[in-house]
């Protein structure tokens, strides 16, 4: 039987002569990270593929029926590594600190509001949403209707979240759907706590009726960290670009509606995109291991892996 260790991240190096200077040198931070995957590398192109077979001379074997293997010697590599990978390391700071740095631009410019600008807008806003204002027509007016809907009252506060979460454990990423739960409070939460501070005048050509405060968006803020977390929770290109679109239409609509000056959806876009960042911080190595699992609905058994027989 093979003495070599286990697979799985944060195991060490196999045994072996070279064992000392792997534990010495560490993991190769260039190094493929995939759990399912082993740490050998194929010869590079031009080494020759005789070197293994003259390493050794040969020797002389007695006649007689083969053997079979040593049994102290492990067989040789056939497509799946037998030693550990190198340990998952996921790096937290940079996305931490780009939440971070979110939130105090939606503070700063809150104080910025509140004191130099007396909660009135900027004079660049004004002119864009006299803009806005005269060129509505009835093509664009219905689908931000619809987007109005969709970010407002119970259906973005207690609907969407439940069937996203849902739908996550359903197809079994419970740790997805706990991290989606908080992202979402916590986004919530900040957003109204920043309205109430700052208590800015929302534009008063407005075709809706929203709630007390215009900085930041709640709409935004809905869209944007629905978009940032569920971009997190399953790491496909295809997520992100469908999240960056809808926030930047939610966003567009609500500058159309009369709703919102455009500070408060770039805030809102800030506020909800800085709060998933944050919480994802805690779940981020929960959240990689069960992006790796299966995901089959609960109806459908899992059927699990065959240790292999030594």
């Amino acid at each position: 039987m093979s003495g070599d260790a286990g697979i799985g991240p944060g195991a060490g190096p196999s045994a072996g002569p070279d064992a000392g200077a792997d534990a010495d040198r560490g993991p190769d931070p260039d190094q493929d990270l995939d759990p399912e995957r082993g740490t050998d590398q194929a010869p590079g192109p031009g080494a020759d593929p005789g070197a293994a077979s003259t390493a050794h001379p040969p020797t002389d074997t007695p006649p007689g029926p083969d053997p079979g293997p040593d049994p102290g010697v492990d067989p040789p590599a056939t497509g799946r590594a037998h030693h550990a990978p190198a340990p998952v390391r996921i790096s937290r700071r940079p996305w931490v600190a780009a939440g971070v740095f979110a939130l105090v631009a939606v503070a700063l410019v809150g104080v910025v509001i509140v004191y130099d600008r007396a909660r009135e807008p900027f004079d660049f806003e004004s002119a864009l949403m006299t803009m806005l204002a005269a060129n509505r027509a009835p093509w664009l007016t219905a689908p931000a209707l619809v987007l109005d809907r969709i970010g407002s009252g119970l259906l973005s506060g207690l609907v969407v979240p439940a069937l996203v979460i849902g739908a996550l454990l359903v197809w079994r990423r419970p740790w997805a759907a706990l991290f989606f739960l908080v992202a979402v409070l916590a986004s919530s939460g900040l957003t109204r706590l920043v309205k109430l501070l700052v208590g800015r005048v929302r534009p008063e050509d407005i075709l809706v009726h929203p709630d007390f405060g215009s900085f930041p968006s709640g709409h935004s803020s809905n869209a944007a960290v629905i978009a940032t977390a569920l971009g997190l929770i399953f790491m496909r290109t295809w997520v992100w670009v469908a999240g960056a679109v809808y926030t930047v239409l939610m966003m567009l609509s609500r500058m159309y509606l009369g709703a919102h000056w455009l500070s408060d959806t770039v805030a809102g876009l800030l506020i909800g995109a800085g709060a998933a960042l944050i919480v994802w911080a805690p779940f981020a190595y929960r959240l990689y291991r069960e992006h790796r699992l299966p995901h089959p609905p609960i109806w459908r058994k899992v059927e699990a892996e065959r240790a292999p027989t030594a």
